[in-house]
């Protein structure tokens, strides 16, 4: 896989179906780490490492989403060309989940080989009306979301030295998120599986069950107790929620 795009956190990587994970809005591969870790030996687990952050900091970040999603499909694209048989799933959260959605949108349109399945997790589907976070461009009110939110060490923010250090992909990220704009089209062949936390702040379950119009194949809605970032309280069973679906995707196949 691309070492500049892609970051695996396992001794070597599995023969068996890959999954590629897509981080939130400020965040960086390294949210995937303990997933990558909990999942079976034999998948393939990779994170996108988007430019601006960890060992990209010297790169500028995207500030819109196509190009992101271009970008992203662009590297991911030979690969997937490279293995047509070898099967795999796109995970996202919260920004990732917009961002892995448009990158099987694109994928699509170039020819490739589709998704097993798309785990969409801790945001609604991209047509659903715009929540006011989006409208965000001051670096105060960014912070302020993120504490809301809690998926950042409240530390850093308070911290003037590393909060220069994360700031910079912050305010890129949700610059990108208030740029984007929905375009319609066909739904995807591939099936969703919606996680969401049912306390979570900026999304309901509800808004999680509406990804259910954006795919011809089957939806299950997956609903753990938590916030925006319940994912660090239940690693196994989204592990388990993960191989049932991807594995699923691949007997049926």
């Amino acid at each position: 896989m691309n070492s500049t795009w892609f970051r695996r956190f396992t001794r070597a990587a599995g023969d068996g179906p890959r999954l590629v994970c897509f981080p939130h809005a400020g965040g960086s591969a390294t949210a995937y780490s303990q997933l990558a870790r909990t999942l079976p030996a034999d998948f393939d687990v990779v994170a996108v490492q988007y430019p601006g952050r960890q060992d990209r900091f010297n790169e500028a970040p995207l500030t819109t989403l196509d190009r992101l999603v271009e970008a992203v499909a662009g590297v991911l694209a030979p690969e997937l060309a490279a293995d047509p048989g070898r099967p795999y799933a796109l995970f996202g959260h919260s920004m990732g989940a917009l961002v892995a959605f448009e990158t099987a949108r694109l994928l699509r349109e170039e020819g490739l080989p589709g998704p097993q399945r798309l785990f969409l997790s801790g945001r609604g589907a991209p047509d659903l009306r715009e929540s006011a976070h989006y409208l965000l461009y001051d670096d105060a009110d960014v912070l302020a979301e993120v504490r809301r939110l809690g998926g950042t060490d409240q530390t850093m923010l308070d911290n003037p030295d590393l909060l220069e250090l994360v700031l910079p992909a912050l305010r890129a990220d949700y610059r990108a998120l208030a740029a984007y704009r929905w375009r319609a089209g066909e739904p995807l062949a591939a099936p969703v599986t919606a996680l969401v936390g049912d306390s979570d702040p900026m999304v309901t379950v509800r808004d999680a069950r509406t990804w259910r119009e954006h795919t011809r194949g089957d939806f299950a809605l997956k609903v753990f107790s938590g916030g925006h970032f319940y994912l660090a309280d239940h690693l196994h069973r989204i592990a388990a929620v993960v191989t049932e679906g991807l594995l699923a995707g691949t007997a049926a196949s």
